[in-house]
């Protein structure tokens, strides 16, 4: 029985809250707490940081996609104007070839409309 009687008295020493525990915890809870804040306010400096090297990094990505569709830009302009010189020589080329066979197919009715006057009238 007397163990049981010691047993029970200890864990009601545990148990029960004195005064030098109270203020044990208390200490305890506002270190946890200050240290709570100033790692709250590390993370808010670092989150200012990271906001910072975002911003950055994006402007140069920004930079770089501009001067980027500056540099396609120009290339189409000068294949387009190399497309548009070729469709011009290819047009003079098929304008000559149609004026040419018009020419020669005029120059030959004209030879048929004589043959065929020198047919009937034999002049």
């Amino acid at each position: 029985m007397r163990p049981i009687v010691i047993a029970v008295m200890m864990v009601l020493l545990w148990a029960a809250p004195g005064p030098a525990a109270d203020s044990g915890f208390k200490e305890g809870a506002r270190e946890v707490g200050k240290g709570i804040k100033e790692a709250a306010k590390d993370v808010g400096k670092g989150a200012k940081e990271a906001g910072r090297e975002i911003k950055e990094g994006t402007k140069e990505a920004g930079q770089k996609i501009k001067e980027d569709a500056k540099q396609v830009s120009k290339e189409v302009k000068e294949g387009l104007k190399e497309t548009k010189r070729e469709a011009q020589k290819q047009g003079r080329t098929i304008g000559e070839w149609f004026r040419d066979t018009g020419k020669k197919i005029g120059e030959a009715f004209r030879q048929m409309g004589k043959d065929i006057r020198k047919f009937f009238t034999g002049k």
